[in-house]
């Protein structure tokens, strides 16, 4: 007879709090609510409730430290139990519950490995995130330019020669973090990274926030964990059932220091963790160990059909393709990229006009729209959306219409020279929270900023590739670049100034 830990589905935390809701204990500490008591009395004279019934589910679970209920930072019972299940299903040596979101993970990476004045390689378009990880940790970061995939025009990571370079430049060199999957759900295999990075003795560190379903169904690429990464970070709650702000930190192999990476997790997360959440994590790990590849067949299946029947209908949108005969896939097949065929509507454009039916995409950019399907999705939701592209089509057929975008050929074009200007191996940049003394600020003409350290972040969107970070060298090729993007109109975050005249630098220029 199996015992619960074996059991398919078991969600140890989940079900531990759950069975003290029902014995309608009386609270005697936080949170104030008290198990929803003092929320249900206070309402219930009040005959207009606001809807407030679903929260109000919650609250007999939104509890503390309790004697059998364990803690998150020195985890004994079934708090260590839920996470050694998930280092099991993820097969990594030690699995940690993130109540802080992947950016808690990312920033638990870099300060378990980086002291203050430490260099770590870091893939240049990566998430804000790891940006700010590198200034807690008062680190160095040497760039590493990200490569372009052929079938939509999408970063991802640094080609492997580059990570090479940029190792051998650079021996003490901390540690590699690369992103994978991009958001548009390309990935890259991590394996031949791991191999080359472990080389030179040091961890290969992986945002892999939007793959924590991956390595689950022989359509999702594989994980960056199964293919060699040190540490792994998944947001939990962005492709699987775990409530907003759930995500898992992966540890495989020795080379993350592990009292460290506790301590670190433990200053930088709450010392009063969501219950809620971490059992919501428990149960998507329960749910995934439970079904397997079942759980996603439905939404595979339904985001197949939306692929058919727009690009074999003659539809004035038209969704991104794949190769489904790959052994090894790097796409996952439950994003789903729509643009309009013609190139005459942008992919904002497009989301409005989805969510006037009732369907809210995950984003979009300048001329494409990310639709995310998920887990058992029914055919009464493949039908809304169906409807909803048909509608979308049927709304781009007014020849009078258009917001003027680029096509997807002139945004490629544009990137690949706004890429072409960074050096695939920057010189390093210190980060850091101390503030640059604002008297050696100042703000001079694009043309003449070579050879300053730059004192801001200027991000063309597309393709949110940093041209420029903020204490970063501006070369002569990357300020030309910088004039002539500004020249047309290129949209930027991070500029001062959107036109792009002119650029706030450093006072201490150090060449011509």
């Amino acid at each position: 007879m199996k015992n619960k830990a074996e059991k398919l589905g078991y969600a140890p935390l989940y079900e531990k709090l759950n069975e003290h809701a029902l014995t309608r204990p009386v609270s005697l500490h936080v949170p104030g609510h008290r198990n929803g008591e003092s929320w249900r009395r206070g309402l219930q004279n009040n005959t207009e409730r606001y809807g407030i019934d679903r929260y109000e589910s919650l609250l007999p679970l939104d509890i503390t430290e309790l004697s059998h209920t364990d803690d998150l930072h020195a985890p004994e019972g079934v708090i260590a139990e839920a996470q050694q299940l998930a280092s099991q299903l993820y097969r990594s040596d030690h699995t940690f519950f993130l109540i802080g979101g992947s950016t808690a993970g990312n920033h638990g990476m870099i300060l378990a490995v980086c002291d203050p004045g430490d260099l770590i390689l870091v893939q240049r378009n990566v998430h804000k995130s790891i940006l700010n990880g590198l200034r807690l940790a008062g680190a160095s970061a040497v760039f590493l330019q990200p490569s372009r995939e052929e079938a939509e025009g999408t970063w991802t990571v640094p080609d492997l020669h580059v990570v090479k370079e940029a190792l051998e430049r650079h021996p003490e060199a901390k540690a590699v973090l690369l992103s994978t999957p991009n958001y548009y759900g390309r990935a890259v295999s991590m394996r031949g990274y791991a191999d080359l990075v472990h080389e030179y003795q040091i961890p290969l560190l992986v945002d892999e926030a939007h793959g924590a379903h991956y390595g689950f169904h022989p359509a999702f690429p594989r994980s960056a964990l199964a293919d060699g990464a040190d540490a792994v970070v998944h947001s939990t709650h962005k492709t699987l059932t775990a409530m907003t702000m759930g995500a898992m930190l992966h540890i495989k192999g020795a080379r993350i220091d592990l009292g460290r990476l506790r301590d670190v997790l433990a200053s930088i997360q709450s010392s009063s963790p969501s219950y809620p959440i971490m059992a919501s994590i428990d149960i998507a790990r329960a749910m995934v160990q439970a079904e397997g590849a079942d759980l996603f067949d439905s939404g595979i299946q339904a985001a197949r059909k939306l692929r058919n029947h727009l690009n074999s209908e003659n539809s004035r949108l038209i969704a991104s393709s794949i190769k489904e005969e790959d052994s090894t896939p790097l796409i996952d097949p439950l994003r789903i990229l729509l643009k309009d065929r013609a190139g005459r509507y942008s992919g904002y454009e497009l989301q409005k006009r989805f969510e006037q039916h009732g369907c809210w995409a995950e984003m979009a950019d300048e001329t494409r729209v990310l639709l995310l399907f998920g887990g058992y999705m029914s055919d009464e939701e493949l039908s809304r959306i169906i409807a909803a592209c048909d509608a979308v089509a049927e709304s781009l057929l007014d020849p009078r219409e258009g917001d003027g975008i680029c096509t997807a050929k002139d945004e490629v074009a544009h990137s690949m020279e706004e890429a072409g200007a960074v050096d695939a191996v920057s010189e390093p940049v210190a980060f850091s929270f101390k503030r640059v003394d604002a008297q050696r600020i100042t703000n001079i003409a694009i043309e003449h900023a070579a050879g300053y350290r730059s004192a801001e972040t200027v991000i063309p969107y597309p393709p949110g590739i940093p041209l420029i970070y903020a204490g970063e060298m501006i070369t002569a090729t990357v300020a030309k670049e910088l004039k002539r993007i500004g020249e047309h109109g290129a949209k930027c975050q991070g500029a001062a100034d959107p036109s792009l005249q002119t650029i706030c630098v450093v006072q201490d220029k150090t060449n011509g």
